[in-house]
């Protein structure tokens, strides 16, 4: 995908590192995306996933010192340090573009995230302690994206994908995350769990799928960008990804009423219906229907 270089005036980074140890157990609510953090950490990582899931528990701001971090660098040395957060700014910084696009059509409010790359193996989230070993996510206590720009390897491996879009891919989805998060959807659905905890799995599930849709219609929106071959690397990103693919990747046996992400099917429907619209509304779909 033919992106442009990243505006330092319109994206927000910074980098975080320290950390402290795990807690215990878990509880409190999960922030957004946490659980596919769980499910790669434990199956590719070999992280305790309960450990995972209690580290990013809770949906208000933590109490933690964030020692990272921007100090002496600027926007243009960490989007710089290598290839991929090079590519990760530039994402971004497509992605500020086109939702806040999107927004001022719909008249509503918009406000930017934060993208924190992660420069140690265990640091402070504005969701509390958390480690390399879960991958990418967003926490909507300090609407940060945190990533690891070596996760992208990882990816690699798991979807047979080196190009630019199953990375793109990732980022794109997290920023979904945000979307639901300022517009309240996120809320929403935390509220449904608590209320129905019996349907949590399939309230997250509705949620992550909202996501990938989400990050199709800002690919959608940017067709323009989009190279021969991406489309397939977008596909193959999330079908590596979905859940009946992890647990059998895994050695367990496939368990639909365990899922929080979707079927690999469902993630590629998902993705593909907000690629082929670029129109956020059809998103909500996702929830009626589910």
């Amino acid at each position: 995908m033919r992106l442009n270089r990243f505006d330092p005036n319109n994206i927000r980074v910074g980098t975080t590192s320290g950390g402290g140890s795990f807690p215990g157990g878990g509880g409190g609510k999960l922030g957004c995306g946490t659980v596919l953090i769980a499910i790669i950490g434990a199956l590719v990582f070999g992280l305790d996933p309960a450990q995972t899931i209690g580290a990013l528990g809770g949906g208000e701001p933590a109490e933690v010192q964030q020692q990272a971090d921007t100090e002496g660098q600027s926007t243009e040395e960490l989007c710089t340090s290598n290839q991929y957060s090079l590519e990760t700014c530039n994402a971004l910084s497509s992605l500020n573009q086109t939702w806040e696009r999107i927004f001022q059509e719909q008249n509503a409010a918009f406000s930017q995230p934060t993208l924190k790359f992660v420069a140690s193996n265990q640091f402070n989230s504005g969701c509390g302690p958390a480690s390399t070993g879960m991958g990418p996510f967003y926490c909507p206590a300090d609407q940060g994206i945190y990533i690891d720009t070596g996760f992208y390897e990882q990816l690699a491996q798991m979807a047979g994908e080196r190009g630019d879009f199953a990375r793109y891919y990732v980022v794109a989805h997290e920023y979904g995350h945000h979307v639901q998060t300022i517009t309240g959807v996120a809320e929403q659905i935390r509220s449904a769990q608590q209320q129905n905890p019996r349907a949590a799995n399939r309230l997250q599930t509705l949620m992550e799928l909202h996501a990938d849709c989400y990050a199709g219609v800002w690919a959608g929106r940017n067709r323009n960008l989009i190279e021969p071959g991406d489309m397939e690397e977008g596909m193959n990103a999330a079908a590596s990804i979905g859940d009946d693919t992890l647990q059998r990747n895994s050695g367990q046996r496939v368990d639909p009423e365990s899922f929080t992400h979707g079927s690999s099917a469902q993630r590629m429907q998902a993705l593909r219906l907000g690629l082929e619209t670029g129109d956020d509304r059809r998103c909500d779909g996702i929830f009626e229907t589910g």
